[in-house]
């Protein structure tokens, strides 16, 4: 059962000025340390950073939230990749707390994320579904 839906589009110009404006001070603020060792590692960066920015911008959406509302900061939903190289989230604190109060009892969340750029922009879409638990 889908229990939240969310969706965002950047354009990867903008943070790119942020970058030159704010270096790490932003990239401190508002990325994990994964996000910031894999943004790092790429040849395109403002466009690695982008979609982690969009995907984190979806998430918030998805959880029926914003940044920063009812605890949910952007350092709580991080993009990390499953062994099969898969997006999903990565939600700690405050963005965990209020996945938990979407899930109705014996389920538990599944997220899905897809990001993709094409200059200038960058977009992202995150599905959250309630599954059943597997300590049923």
């Amino acid at each position: 059962m889908i229990i939240g839906i969310g969706s965002d589009l950047i354009d990867i110009r903008r943070v790119e000025k942020t970058l030159e404006r704010f270096g790490s001070r932003f990239t401190q603020r508002v990325f994990t340390e994964a996000e910031i060792a894999k943004a790092e590692r790429r040849r395109l960066v403002a466009a690695t950073y982008a979609k982690r920015f969009a995907a984190k911008e979806a998430c918030a959406k998805a959880l029926g939230t914003g940044v920063p509302r009812r605890g949910v900061h952007w350092k709580h939903m991080g993009v990390v990749n499953l062994p099969s190289g898969k997006p999903t989230m990565a939600l700690t604190e405050g963005a965990a707390v209020r996945l938990e109060e979407l899930l109705p009892p014996g389920t538990e969340a599944q997220i899905d994320v897809t990001i993709t750029d094409d200059y200038p922009l960058a977009q992202a879409m995150v599905i959250i579904s309630a599954v059943p638990s597997r300590d049923d």
